[in-house]
């Protein structure tokens, strides 16, 4: 995947500012870049996707950005603009990853607005992604082992298992950022889910905590994303209604079904009150998002229904997001 390159000049990325030259860090002037999205995350999970998607939605966007680099950079984009930006770091930039986080928070404390998003997917999905596109990963190792000649299916074996090990010891090394990102996993997703799903994120109120609801399908696998996960497969089942089978939960003869059954409306208010009661703790940590999973056979009837039907009930006291990773992937 082609990624987005900055039209910066080189030199003035590189030009540094008195206080640097000086051996100080001048802060970021007061009301600087009005919104900075971090993306990051595993190689292969889609970030190319994710800054094309910022780009169009307005964001300067800059690839593989040194860390080193950001705080120099975003002081020229003050002096010269007020433009949102987008910047993506991964690990080709690993000697430098011990300092992103600290000077991110120290940012923070200048009144820099930084959104931090971690693209993740399976080490399976990934596995399949590097061999479609037959791009080596940025840790592997692809110099020719000495020893003699190896039958081709061992070569694809040795090859596999050097691809998972790559992919194992960057998760090592991203680690610390993720646990302080919003998380999108792209295991399932198709690229334009993704783009969709982005410019969501960035039109969300950094001000205050944003609940994601999102339904899927037990069948595709768990979202990696999950804060919490709800098990809806033991309500009765739309499906089964042969009127009922093509539609969704959004549609009204699902939803008067589904309104009929006792246990759906008793589930629904405990995982309300769940989450009622632990919210202003999440908001009280600083958290960002918050993102609900619910899960049925499916994800086309009752997992939709509930994401609706939650996001409807704290849309007045948070912020709400709904996507529906099974049906947005036939959209």
């Amino acid at each position: 995947m082609n990624v987005p390159r900055s039209d910066t000049p080189r030199d003035a990325l590189d030009k540094p500012e008195d206080a640097s030259a000086a051996g100080g860090q001048a802060p970021v002037p007061g009301g600087a870049v009005r919104e900075v999205v971090l993306v990051t995350g595993i190689s292969g999970s889609g970030k190319s996707v994710a800054l094309h998607a910022l780009e169009d939605a307005g964001f300067f966007c800059v690839d593989n950005l040194p860390p080193e680099l950001l705080r120099d950079f975003l002081r020229l984009e003050h002096e010269r603009s007020d433009r949102r930006v987008a910047i993506a770091v991964d690990v080709r930039s690993a000697g430098s990853l011990p300092h992103l986080l600290p000077l991110m928070e120290q940012l923070r404390s200048e009144g820099v607005a930084i959104t931090s998003v971690f693209l993740d997917a399976t080490t399976d999905a990934l596995v399949r992604r590097f061999s479609e596109t037959r791009r080596p990963h940025p840790l592997s190792d692809d110099s020719p082992k000495p020893g003699p000649a190896r039958r081709r299916e061992d070569s694809a074996v040795d090859g596999r298992r050097a691809l998972v090990d790559a992919i194992e010891l960057e998760r090592e090394l991203l680690a610390a950022l993720r646990e302080v990102s919003t998380v999108i996993d792209t295991s399932q997703l198709r690229p334009a889910q993704l783009r969709t799903w982005m410019r969501g994120l960035v039109r969300a109120d950094a001000r205050r905590l944003t609940l994601v609801f999102e339904s899927f399908a037990f069948k595709h696998g768990v979202p990696l994303d999950a804060d919490y996960v709800f098990d809806v497969r033991v309500l009765p089942n739309p499906y089964y209604i042969r009127e009922l089978r093509p539609q969704t939960g959004r549609d009204a003869p699902v939803v008067e079904y589904l309104l009929a059954q006792p246990e759906v409306n008793e589930m629904l208010d405990q995982i309300e009150a769940f989450l009622a009661r632990w919210l202003p703790a999440f908001e009280a940590d600083q958290r960002s998002y918050l993102t609900v999973a619910i899960g049925c056979t499916g994800g086309q009837h009752r997992s939709v229904y509930f994401a609706e039907t939650l996001a409807q009930r704290f849309g007045a006291r948070s912020g709400t997001l709904v996507r529906h990773r099974e049906l947005d992937a036939r959209d």
